[in-house]
């Protein structure tokens, strides 16, 4: 039988990657430092529900989370619903999915409104054929809308994902993200929400043999060309022929080893993490999936409603709104104490939603995570890092692979897909012709 693997991280990368590695024959470990399954899919018990920590949903394209769920048993139980979008600017709630939705949006002039309509009808279009992993979003984006609206939306709008930095992101980024998204879109959410898929996965992968262990941080990861060896924050040591890291590279470079180290990829992306209060609301906010909040006087510059999505039965008859802002973890607002932010970002929904008072408030939660975007220079492509480690036998799968698809649900798994074909080519040679060159093509 090929040797053991051990995979690093309980998100749905790790998850993706240990459940089909399971089904094809080989004995896994999986690992996750935290007491919770799922990374950025973990959850909390509100009034006897399981709810998100952060948002998620499933979208129509997603074809390699839909086939996972589907091997699991979950696809048909999806709720699919149509979802709105909205726009919060200087305070004053706007729908904005429709040309009618555009005529109104007075933030912008006449002549502004009607380019913006023509010019976003267009954009993938006139993306077509372009380089625009070597063209700055701010470049390509100011030059087909016009200085007015690159400022006065797309700048905030664009900004929120990536900070002051966004306008130095490739464009190729955003072009990706308009094949994916749109204002007015069909979305799905799992009958039993997200806590469904990770224990369906972690049932399947236990079904299948694989071993599964939570609060098991890794202290010291360290290779040799034909195995790797695994230190847990205890002292105990893992010893098996094949790993794969779904860690954040910085993270990943915190617990290599002294001879693994210098064979990490030389790529230092910056990374956003994400500040995000959940509000337990006894009311509708406004009934659109999405806002953007901008020039509002909030810290938080997205609104997510949950309920058009999920309806407010699985929260207890009440409306779950998730605001947030991406933000570094180093920043004062993601070093601040939990409770002050909750305070804070109570009263400023409460100053742009009128006839919302204090009231109408439940219950509040704040939760934060340091590695959710990496902020990706221009001409990526090129520089984006193989998913092998040379001379060794240790497989990369992380949100600095994914590009330029979107980081998502969808695109973990998609990468999972590569990286766990790649690891069963290598796995089912013959250990005369194993070697650590990894003699099928890079994955990239």
């Amino acid at each position: 039988m090929p040797g053991r693997v051990v995979v690093i991280g309980g998100g749905v990368c790790g998850l993706a990657t240990a459940h089909r590695l399971v089904r094809e024959g080989l004995p896994v470990t999986l690992l996750e430092a935290s007491d919770q399954l799922g990374g950025l899919g973990t959850f909390f018990s509100s009034r006897g529900e399981w709810v998100e920590r952060f948002y998620h949903c499933v979208m129509p394209t997603d074809a390699a989370l839909l086939a996972l769920l589907d091997e699991v048993g979950l696809k048909d139980g999806i709720g699919w619903r149509p979802t709105t979008m909205g726009m919060v600017v200087d305070g004053v709630h706007r729908s904005f999915n429709s040309a009618l939705d555009l005529l109104r949006f007075t933030p912008l002039g006449l002549a502004d409104r009607i380019r913006f309509g023509v010019v976003s009808l267009l954009l993938r279009r006139l993306g077509e054929g372009r380089d625009l992993d070597r063209i700055r979003t701010e470049d390509w984006l100011r030059g087909l809308y016009g200085d007015r609206i690159w400022s006065l939306l797309l700048a905030p709008l664009f900004g929120a994902k990536f900070g002051s930095s966004f306008g130095d992101v490739p464009a190729l980024y955003v072009w990706q993200r308009l094949g994916r998204e749109s204002n007015e879109s069909v979305r799905g959410y799992p009958a039993g929400g997200y806590k469904s898929v990770i224990d369906a996965l972690g049932a399947s992968i236990e079904a299948g043999g694989g071993e599964i262990r939570t609060a098991a941080p890794v202290r010291l990861l360290e290779t040799t060309p034909d195995s790797v060896t695994v230190t847990l924050d205890g002292g105990e040591t893992i010893e098996a022929r094949h790993a794969v890291s779904t860690v954040p590279l910085p993270a990943l470079r915190e617990i290599a080893g002294a001879g693994l180290a210098p064979g990490l990829p030389d790529v230092r992306l910056p990374y956003q993490g994400v500040v995000n209060v959940l509000f337990f609301l006894r009311k509708p906010l406004s009934g659109h999936y999405w806002a953007p909040v901008l020039r509002s006087g909030t810290d938080f510059d997205g609104l997510i409603e949950m309920t058009p999505l999920t309806g407010s039965r699985r929260y207890g008859d009440r409306h779950l709104v998730y605001a947030m802002r991406y933000t570094g973890r180093e920043s004062e607002l993601y070093r601040e104490d939990d409770a002050v932010i909750a305070r804070r970002w109570t009263e400023q929904l409460l100053s742009i939603r009128r006839g919302l008072t204090a009231g109408d408030v439940d219950e509040v939660r704040v939760f934060k995570a340091p590695f959710v975007e990496p902020v990706y220079p221009l001409g990526y492509l090129a520089q984006r890092p193989s998913v092998e480690v040379p001379g060794t036998p240790l497989l990369l799968a992380t949100t600095a692979h994914v590009y330029p698809d979107v980081t998502s649900w969808n695109s973990s798994v998609r990468l999972a897909n590569s990286v766990t074909d790649l690891l069963l080519r290598e796995a089912r040679r013959s250990p005369t012709q194993e070697n650590t060159a990894w003699s099928a093509e890079s994955v990239r």
